[in-house]
């Protein structure tokens, strides 16, 4: 029974990662086709790289979302932090049910009903203040800063729940006050949850289509938008290409991201390790 268990559960691991991975590979794989018909192989070629690279509309589109993405998990994170210890560690406060059910709302609202909210909202302060005037990479920001800081805020939360609290305890007794506490012991511990949040931002942000498109204006079009019009009219092998240089990205991202929180890891147990034996 404990073989077939494991044998089972090896086969269903094995299926659920070439569900997850091949449609990758085969897009990476026909990012080199000669042929322009994605779904006839006619050899090696780089073509459709130099092509990418000699396409500025599709270049600006990726620097734009680089930039928002970027700048929103940024702001995120910040957002995401301060909640996440409001949560933890102001206990029942006044508000508390409703400052919690703000948070977990962007969670589980539709995508289509944040991008009107964000635009009606938009439209309103513009007609009211004068900000935003029009509409465009602040509005995106926003709107997706918005949405992002609720992602880092259950991360960030969950890090500072399993925290050890003695360490802190001592730093305060010590004489250190409670902010010197958070930037000195507390932000170091979740450094690793911290980034986590942020490449999840980043990803998120990178990766929406539908809020941009509702609160954006005509001089700022992202890559997922640019894709998503081009791909409507047959898909092009310039896009296999932009999504192998995405996923070559990405990757060498989430190695450095683990290579240092696990260095990071390793810093705080032999912290720990050395704090205990003294």
């Amino acid at each position: 029974m404990r073989r077939g268990g494991i044998g089972f559960s090896g086969i269903m691991l094995a299926i659920g990662l070439l569900f997850l991975y091949v449609p990758i590979v085969l897009l990476i794989l026909f990012s080199f086709n000669e042929s322009r018909l994605v779904t006839v192989w006619g050899g090696w070629s780089l073509r459709w790289y130099e092509a990418l690279f000699s396409d500025q509309q599709m270049l600006r589109a990726a620097w734009l979302s680089i930039r928002i993405a970027a700048i929103t998990a940024t702001i995120a994170v910040v957002l995401g932090t301060m909640a996440g210890v409001a949560l933890v560690r102001f206990g029942n406060f006044r508000g508390r049910f409703l400052f919690t059910g703000m948070i977990a709302t962007p969670l589980v609202m539709p995508e289509v009903i944040i991008g009107l909210s964000m635009l009606l909202m938009f439209v309103a302060m513009d007609q009211a203040i004068g900000w935003p005037a029009g509409r465009g990479m602040l509005t995106i920001i926003i709107a997706h800063a918005t949405f992002c800081a609720a992602y880092v805020t259950v991360v960030v939360q969950s890090r500072l729940g399993a925290l050890d609290r003695s360490l802190e305890e001592a730093a305060t007794d010590l004489g250190a006050r409670p902010l010197k506490v958070f930037f000195v012991i507390t932000l170091p511990i979740i450094a690793p949850a911290l980034i986590a949040g942020w490449l999840l931002a980043f990803t998120l942000s990178l990766d929406d289509l539908v809020v941009a498109s509702f609160v954006t204006g005509p001089g700022a079009t992202t890559l997922p938008m640019l894709v998503f019009s081009s791909v409507r009219l047959g898909v092009s092998p310039q896009v296999n290409a932009l999504g192998s240089i995405i996923v070559a990205l990405v990757s060498i991202g989430i190695i450095l991201a683990t290579a240092l929180m696990h260095r990071r890891e390793r810093l705080r147990q032999r912290d720990e390790h050395l704090a205990r034996a003294g």
